[in-house]
């Protein structure tokens, strides 16, 4: 029985990630071609990872240079001007409105996100979401730690909550904290959970995943429990 559903934002509620590459393309057009598609290919493999720790370990491993925190905050706040007010506006995953509407009467839900907290929470206060969420969780928290919150003020079992990612970094929250996991890849993109396991399904879109709630009580077509 799912008692608890636990959905990423970017990638799984609004198809956010294009506009999000482009903005870190945007904000290391400084970079060497070579180095700038490294960073690209990291920040695809990585997005369920906090900007900052992207930033830091761009320096560290890929432009191997310091990092102060003044660039790191210059870095950031960039990047913000450049995605924010898009990000009111950038189109919901297919089939996100009704999942949420349908699964919000029925469980509590969660947003667990990599974008710091407040600005998480402004983006879905100011794109009408927040009713549909107990809490919505940002960094600096890790994802790990943000769902053993979850389960601790719910009381659910592991196995009886479920997060839905985008990344591998997403699985590795959902296994280090034992809850199921179920992926989210669009048409077209690469299957980056290939080996990873208790990757329990793959859908592309949220209409995907309605389905595939249906026998635990998400959908208005469940059986009663």
């Amino acid at each position: 029985m799912l008692a608890t559903l636990i959905l990423d934002f970017d990638g799984v509620v609004v198809e956010s990630l294009p506009l999000k590459t482009a903005a870190f393309k945007k904000i290391f057009s400084f970079a060497p071609s070579e180095h700038l598609d490294a960073i690209i290919a990291f920040h695809l493999e990585n997005g369920g990872m906090s900007r900052y720790d992207k930033f830091r370990h761009i320096y560290a491993n890929i432009l191997h240079e310091d990092l102060s925190p003044e660039q790191e905050e210059r870095l950031a706040n960039e990047y913000v001007g450049l995605i924010f007010d898009a990000m009111l506006t950038v189109p919901y995953v297919a089939g996100a409105e009704d999942l949420l509407r349908d699964c919000s009467r029925r469980l509590p839900l969660y947003i667990v996100s990599a974008t710091p907290e407040g600005e998480m929470q402004e983006i879905a206060r100011r794109r009408d979401l927040t009713g549909f969420f107990v809490r919505i969780y940002g960094s600096p928290k890790t994802k790990a730690e943000c769902i053993r919150e979850i389960l601790a003020e719910t009381g659910a079992a592991p196995e009886e909550a479920l997060f839905v990612g985008d990344a591998p970094n997403d699985w590795q929250a959902a296994y280090e904290t034992g809850v199921r996991f179920v992926a989210r890849i669009p048409p077209g993109d690469p299957n980056r959970f290939i080996g990873r396991p208790g990757v329990e399904g793959i859908v592309e879109n949220l209409h995907e995943l309605r389905e595939y709630l249906r026998e635990n009580i998400c959908s208005s077509r469940s059986r009663t429990p």
